[in-house]
């Protein structure tokens, strides 16, 4: 599939229920995705795809919402290492040194230094081969400023938009 790229990288934050040292806990989470798409104008949907196996999916599913956070160029490291480490054992928020902030819309975090954010209640999901595809309702819209961003060309490397 590598003639599909580049695509926008995005980072999701999620926020759910998972266990924890044998104890339920809420967790929130960031991961790095390259395939989610624009589905409708009226109702505002979103989608994204993200891999079965994936820690995120478990707190999407829980939850029933998520953000995508729409980043510049500039975070291409912190983009690397979200979609690279794992939010089951590690907070990536710290880690990663992006900012944590809340949603006006969902029960949610979102990434303070994204340009422009997306909070989506799930309304469906289905499995589409190795991945899970869910589709969000856009709740809440947020644009902060123009900047050049993040695009994903496979294999850990990144470009930008001119």
């Amino acid at each position: 599939m590598d003639n599909v790229y580049p695509n926008q990288a995005v980072l999701i934050s999620t926020r759910g229920n998972a266990e924890v040292m044998g104890k339920q806990v809420s967790k929130d989470n960031i991961m790095t995705a390259a395939w989610h798409c624009p589905l409708s104008f009226e109702p505002q949907l979103y989608g994204i795809s993200i891999g079965k196996t994936r820690f995120s999916r478990k707190l999407i599913e829980d939850s029933k919402v998520f953000a995508v956070n729409f980043i510049p160029y500039d975070m291409k490291k912190q983009a690397l290492y979200c979609g690279q480490a794992s939010g089951a054992d590690t907070d990536k928020f710290d880690k990663s040194g992006l900012t944590k902030e809340e949603c006006e819309a969902i029960d949610c975090c979102k990434v303070g230094e994204a340009v422009a954010q997306l909070e989506c209640e799930v309304i469906d999901s289905f499995e589409v081969g190795d991945y899970i595809f869910f589709v969000g309702k856009i709740l809440k819209n947020t644009a902060k400023e123009a900047k050049k961003r993040l695009l994903y060309r496979g294999d850990g490397e990144f470009t930008s938009t001119s």
